[in-house]
């Protein structure tokens, strides 16, 4: 078992350059987009770039299994407007049959905002029902329910909410969860502290379960724990600190699965990786 680590890299002037880009900072893992994240539309994928990007993939080494694609910010699955739904219905099942197209195994996701409109609770399950209609649609991509920090009206800064996301999907084979580790800090999991590490994995094993634990964000945080706000840090120069990455690293429970950095400056990541698998 060993630790697959990346970024979210740049997929501008088309997907085949994520590849060329992750290569160039000693990734044997990455992110990306594969469509405009700030358009609720996009032109469909050429055969040519599907076929150009598979054949790539394998020459350049990567393992469809460790890229993990993002879907649009635009998304909200549990949004309480009609119109807002339909778009972001149609642009999720669009990310998820471009994950397919490309022959990749996930799709990240951030659950969604109840914008004060409706319940929680009926948010959390219109996602799940967004999802299963996806699901539906598509095969042989998992639908990666990505933690937040729990800004606004997002939900799923709460374990117990992804639980009831989970709880809703008709096919558990196809969910997974995705844990940002800024994310998980400004939620209120002190993961900074090794007690606090050691509770925030066994309250994520015993309310989700570590069988859906499919991808990380590997961020430090610019603020504190329980600050709700959604600020990435260089490794090991935020409010996580140096120790966290160290543990992160010797733990096994997050081998074999996308590790990706989302840290603020891109210059920096063949630096911070290489620094990971120095620990």
């Amino acid at each position: 078992m060993a630790k697959y680590i990346g970024a979210h890299v740049s997929a501008g002037g088309g997907v085949c350059n994520a590849i060329l880009n992750a290569e160039a900072i000693g990734a044997n893992a990455f992110a990306l987009f594969t469509r405009n994240q700030r358009s609720w539309v996009s032109k469909p994928l050429a055969q040519e770039e599907i076929h150009a990007f598979r054949s790539l993939l394998v020459e350049r080494g990567f393992d469809p299994g460790y890229v993990l694609p993002h879907d649009s910010y635009l998304i909200n699955l549990g949004s309480p407007d009609e119109e807002t739904l339909a778009k972001s219905r149609a642009a999720f099942l669009d990310e998820m049959q471009r994950a397919q197209q490309l022959g990749l195994q996930l799709m990240n996701f951030h659950p969604g905002s109840h914008l004060n409109k409706i319940s929680e609770e009926a948010c959390l399950d219109q996602i799940a029902r967004e999802v299963n209609r996806a699901l539906a649609q598509t095969e042989g991509v998992t639908a990666v329910i990505e933690n937040t920090a729990g800004q606004g009206t997002n939900l799923g800064w709460k374990f117990e909410h992804i639980r009831r996301i989970i709880d809703g999907i008709d096919d558990k084979s196809r969910v997974g969860v995705c844990v940002d580790t800024c994310h998980t800090l400004a939620a209120g999991y002190d993961l900074s502290t090794e007690s606090g590490y050691n509770e925030c994995f066994e309250a994520f094993e015993s309310i989700i379960g570590l069988q859906y634990l499919r991808a990380i964000h590997l961020n430090d945080s610019k603020k504190g724990n329980g600050s709700h706000v959604d600020r990435h840090e260089v490794l090991g120069e935020g409010f996580l600190g140096k120790d966290f990455f160290s543990r992160f690293m010797h733990d096994p429970r997050f081998d074999d699965m996308p590790i990706i950095l989302e840290t603020p400056d891109p210059t920096r990541w063949a630096e911070e990786i290489q620094w990971l698998r120095g620990l």
